[in-house]
């Protein structure tokens, strides 16, 4: 009898089944996802080509990159890059890849930003902080939204910040960006400073998860991602504290800080800020799993 051929959905069908085997999440979608890459094709294209017989090459960079996320390797990190926003974004070792969970910290800065223009109407452009930018995903999106603003991306990775600057080029906005190899702020601005560099919204993804929460992540986060976009300290607040501490400087009277943050520190960000007579602490939002995500604090006009 002769061999069952290779088709598109053959490869797919079995690929999926060894993925869910590994203990994929979502196997079919990692198949189509590295399938897609290995032909060179966008997903879509794929669910016409069942039928389509695959040669030997393809199927030998195919069995590699299945072999490589069965044994733990992100497939964003294979394929090279990450949609977030409804964008696609550039990722390799040296960020994060993006989460759903961070489209909110997107989409409340955005909203906070168009209010924020009617505020400071008198003292425009709006000037954005993204602080710890990473793939840059935030700084970008508020770029695309508001042409006019002026937008700071900070990040202690030279590395990260060369990632970052590959997404703006990719997007068109890597000239309304300006972009600062530094752990966290470079300085504060004396009292008396008119530096233009004190802004009106700064927004922060930073390292937030806990020296115990670091020992049980997923492999696929923990031998992958880089520790220093992730490890909060003791307490998961090391970075975050300073941070406070900076953005209180760095921000207009009435200016706002938003901060994404994980469910189990976020009482104790919450009790940070309440701390500290600069700022007004408003209702964290939560993310669609009902997790608490994006603290939200604002400099007080004293």
């Amino acid at each position: 009898m002769p061999e069952t051929p290779w088709t598109i959905g053959r490869l797919l069908t079995w690929t999926t089944d060894f993925l869910r085997e590994k203990g994929a999440e979502a196997p079919r979608l990692d198949a189509e996802i590295l399938l897609a890459h290995a032909r060179g094709c966008a997903r879509i294209e794929l669910y016409t080509a069942f039928e389509d017989v695959t040669e030997e090459p393809l199927r030998e960079t195919f069995r590699e990159l299945v072999r490589k996320r069965a044994a733990g390797m992100p497939v964003a990190y294979l394929v090279g890059h990450r949609e977030f926003f409804s964008l696609d974004f550039h990722v390799s070792y040296e960020v994060l890849i993006p989460r759903p969970e961070t489209e909110l910290l997107v989409v409340r800065t955005l909203d906070l930003a168009k209010s924020l223009v009617q505020e400071f109407s008198d003292d425009l452009p709006l000037r954005i902080a993204d602080v710890g930018t990473g793939s840059g995903i935030v700084a970008i999106c508020c770029a695309k939204q508001f042409s006019d603003c002026q937008i700071t991306a900070i990040d202690i990775s030279e590395a990260a910040l060369s990632v970052a600057r590959t997404n703006a080029d990719r997007h068109e906005v890597a000239n309304r960006i300006d972009w600062i190899h530094s752990d966290l702020f470079p300085q504060a601005p004396s009292p008396d400073s008119s530096d233009t560099r004190t802004y009106h919204l700064i927004v922060s993804n930073p390292p937030y998860v806990t020296s115990a929460e670091m020992k049980q992540l997923p492999a696929t986060v923990g031998q992958y991602e880089p520790h220093l976009a992730l490890d909060g300290g003791e307490q998961g607040t090391t970075v975050i504290e300073r941070l406070l501490f900076q953005a209180a400087e760095q921000l207009c009277p009435g200016g706002w800080l938003l901060i994404e943050v994980g469910p189990s520190i976020v009482e104790r960000v919450e009790q940070l800020i309440l701390a500290e007579p600069t700022w007004d602490l408003h209702k964290t939002e939560k993310d669609l799993a009902g997790h608490p995500r994006v603290v939200r604090a604002q400099r007080r006009t004293l």
